[in-house]
């Protein structure tokens, strides 16, 4: 990635006797939830994710897929630094895809929420479009956008729906997993709901 200009992401430098990835240290602060954010602050997520995608297409990583996805862009495994985000973390999922994979949830996950405490759905819908305009996703591509973010949202819930009983990493109980998948089926509900708004501020 350095040698291709994109900074966004931390420095490889191999593995360890354990045959454990060796990463750069980034500075800075990862929010521990998914809140409101401010139009610069998705801007400048949506102009990091294009650089990261930009870095990769073409790459023998991307194989024949348009990029490497990052597939959890979320806030959540965002650096920020000086309030803004700088870089990504926990490539966990990365793999081949198509760029909507990863604006979709993003799209999702900076701007969108059923939660009340998030905001209109009209300050929502405009937030979208400063996320569009900042990755600078081609007019060909917006009209799958909200589609995008319901098939991820559609995707959490089976990823957490398999994991009820028998989740492997950070221990979570049975409940607080009921209650993800809970959620991502309300997000899913309100983002059908409003697709017409959100198609309408992306100029899809």
């Amino acid at each position: 990635m350095e040698t291709v200009g994109c900074q966004c992401v931390p420095r490889h430098f191999g593995q360890d006797e354990s045959g454990r990835d060796v990463l750069s240290f980034l500075p800075g602060w990862v929010p521990q939830k998914f809140q409101y954010f401010e139009d610069e602050q998705i801007a400048a997520a949506g102009a990091m994710l294009r650089s990261f995608h930009d870095a990769t297409r073409g790459s023998d990583l991307a194989g024949a897929q348009a990029v490497v996805c990052h597939h959890d862009p979320g806030p959540n495994n965002t650096v920020f630094q000086n309030g803004l985000p700088v870089a990504f973390i926990d490539f966990d999922f990365a793999k081949p895809g198509a760029i909507l994979e990863d604006v979709g949830y993003m799209a999702w996950t900076w701007c969108v929420s059923s939660k009340p405490e998030r905001g209109p759905v009209e300050r929502q819908a405009a937030q979208l479009r400063v996320l569009a305009n900042a990755y600078g996703l081609a007019s060909q591509d917006r009209p799958g956008l909200v589609t995008a973010m319901l098939q991820r949202q559609a995707q959490n819930i089976v990823f957490w729906s398999e994991r009820i009983d028998a989740f492997e990493g950070i221990p979570t109980s049975s409940a607080e997993i009921r209650e993800r998948v809970d959620w991502s089926r309300r997000e899913m509900e309100f983002t059908g709901a409003n697709r017409g708004l959100f198609l309408s501020a992306i100029g899809a």
